[in-house]
């Protein structure tokens, strides 16, 4: 086994890794968690703008 086969492997690890990371980013089963998550800086947005006092 030389450097180049270590490196192989290492190339062929890192894409299986990075396809199942978006494979579970993009599974149905996270879907609603994303979306609550994706809507969370325009509640934070309504909360502070009701919280404000009339000046």
């Amino acid at each position: 086994m030389d450097i180049n086969d270590l490196r192989s492997a290492v190339t062929v690890i890192s894409l299986m890794t990075f396809l199942g990371i978006v494979a579970w980013a993009w599974s149905r089963r996270n879907q609603s968690r994303f979306d609550e998550a994706a809507m969370l800086p325009f509640q934070e947005d309504a909360t502070n703008d009701r919280t404000k006092e009339p000046s």
